[in-house]
């Protein structure tokens, strides 16, 4: 429907034409492609503070402490088609790309990740694309996370539309560690070195164990309500 080409229309925005009229009509696919991101955020954001309501009534606590969305800039859309050797148009990023829209939702326990995906997955106006468990599997450098990829619909004046969005639902300590890591992925060459990445491997399973043993705290004082309560 948009196959539009980004590189010129976007990239080369700083370079706005004599003629607005013009720059206004080239930009306004890709305009309207952003909408649509910016909305299936608003809808998926609007589906966890549902359930982070429900839980907090069934469950007597807000497992969901945080939620932060982005979405991703053109510059870093048209590096990436071009890293898979996609056409960079309007089209091809919404066919491709998974990640344009992003929410990062920060738990305070790993308990309380699989139950919220787990409600997510059973909606039935949720399409799950495809889930990476990092906590089963960890990535090489330690990292634990939950990723899924899902479709929202979202209604606009005259036709509804999946509109792909990225979750990543990580625990309050993991998102510590995520966030260091990644500022110091920028001393590329400091953090490729093997020790580095030894002591940041290390990190992420303290704070692994710290994620476990929290939890097991957490089953320790319900049981201990629960057994007032009788």
């Amino acid at each position: 429907m948009y196959d539009q080409p980004l590189n010129s229309t976007v990239l080369k925005s700083a370079s706005i034409p004599k003629d607005l009229g013009d720059f206004y009509e080239e930009m306004k696919p890709f305009r309207f492609s952003m909408m649509k991101y910016e909305c299936v955020i608003r809808e998926i954001k609007t589906k966890l503070e549902v359930l982070n309501s429900e839980m907090s009534i069934r469950n007597k606590r807000n497992p969901i402490k945080m939620v932060q969305t982005r979405i991703k800039q053109p510059a870093s859309i048209i590096e990436k088609l071009k890293r898979r050797n996609l056409p960079i148009s309007v089209e091809s990023m919404e066919k491709n790309l998974n990640d344009i829209a992003g929410l990062r939702v920060i738990c305070s326990f790993i308990d309380d990740i699989y139950e919220l995906s787990g409600m997510l997955e059973k909606q039935d106006d949720v399409k799950i694309i495809e889930i990476k468990d990092y906590f089963k599997n960890p990535k090489p450098n330690g990292y634990r996370s939950y990723h899924m990829i899902v479709e929202v619909p979202v209604f606009f004046s005259d036709h509804k539309e999946f509109i792909r969005a990225e979750l990543q639902i990580r625990t309050i300590a993991m998102d510590f560690w995520a966030s260091l890591e990644h500022h110091l992925r920028y001393k590329k060459k400091t953090i490729d070195s093997e020790d580095i990445g030894a002591k940041l491997l290390e990190c992420a399973n303290v704070i692994a164990d710290t994620d476990q043993k929290m939890q097991e705290i957490l089953y320790q004082i319900m049981d201990r309500i629960e057994e007032s309560d009788k």
